[in-house]
């Protein structure tokens, strides 16, 4: 397939590019960078969608979106983290509403946020949200996606949890401190937290675009999440470095308000559909990923 990409100079789209090139697909980026660096596998880009050559494309991903944890959250800032999902995503569908023959389906990010506050309680794609900035956000970018399915494109919708590889996302923050022996849990450490290695990540995406009877939402983590504490101690297994120096809960709202809300959260997310599917985790045990990680 020709595969049309937003956000593909970023953390998942380095790794899911080379998957896809290798799986015999034609990739092209959509980015605002004039000169872009591009990932391995990528042959093209626009900088415009009607730079396109009219129904080329028979798949589109989108992964665009500014860092939801690059900055505090000021009402600015909450802004563009809404509209640089949102636009974009509305952007991709007003561009296939101009085609005569459609993408057959558009695979778009969102994100475990859209659940909110879930306490010990297992979340599945049925799981009944907590109202909410991330959850307000979420909505919104899912509901822009949606609005293809009535053009007949099949839509799937991505649920990520935290996204653990080398090289960026929260590991690449938190391994300075964790390497120097001062990480620890986060407040009282029992909040869930749903993770998913980076190289799973982009199989999932690979393996949705693939899949025609693969649509709606996907919970995209590990079968097997976490407590903070747990994770901690097993990154700093994998260290092999001591990570018992804990970061109170006051002491995080004070260093980055609101947004301290990412970081406390509690979601024990499972990817429900996708084992139904049978889809295949190469890493669904935590200590397994992040030797991996660690090690490469």
């Amino acid at each position: 397939m020709r595969i049309l990409i937003t956000g593909g100079t970023g953390f998942i789209g380095k790794i899911l590019c080379p998957l896809l090139a290798s799986q015999g697909h034609q990739l092209v980026l959509w980015t605002r960078q004039l000169k872009p660096r591009l990932p391995s596998g990528v042959t093209d880009y626009v900088n415009q969608l009607s730079d396109l050559e009219p129904d080329s494309i028979q798949a589109v991903i989108n992964l665009a979106g500014a860092g939801i944890a690059d900055k505090r959250w000021s009402e600015e800032r909450k802004k563009l983290l809404i509209t640089s999902r949102v636009k974009t995503t509305e952007q991709l569908v007003a561009w296939m509403k101009t085609q005569t023959i459609l993408p057959q389906v558009l695979v778009s990010s969102s994100a475990v946020g859209f659940y909110g506050e879930q306490g010990s309680q297992v979340v599945t794609e049925q799981t009944l949200p907590t109202a909410g900035f991330t959850h307000d956000l979420c909505v919104a970018w899912e509901e822009a996606a949606l609005a293809a399915e009535a053009l007949g494109v099949r839509v799937c919708l991505v649920r990520t949890g935290v996204v653990l590889g080398k090289g960026g996302g929260s590991l690449a923050k938190m391994l300075p401190a964790f390497r120097l022996g001062l990480g620890g849990p986060l407040g009282k450490g029992q909040h869930w937290f749903p993770w998913v290695h980076l190289d799973d990540m982009a199989k999932i995406y690979a393996w949705l675009v693939k899949n025609k009877q693969a649509s709606g939402v996907f919970n995209a983590s590990a079968p097997n999440p976490v407590t903070n504490a747990d994770f901690t101690k097993a990154l700093g297994k994998a260290l092999g470095r001591p990570a018992f120096f804990p970061m109170p809960e006051k002491v995080l709202k004070l260093l980055f308000g609101e947004m301290a809300e990412l970081l406390l959260v509690s979601a024990k997310m499972l990817p429900q559909r996708l084992l139904e599917e049978d889809f295949q985790f190469t890493y669904s045990q935590l200590d397994t990923a992040l030797e991996s990680i660690v090690k490469s």
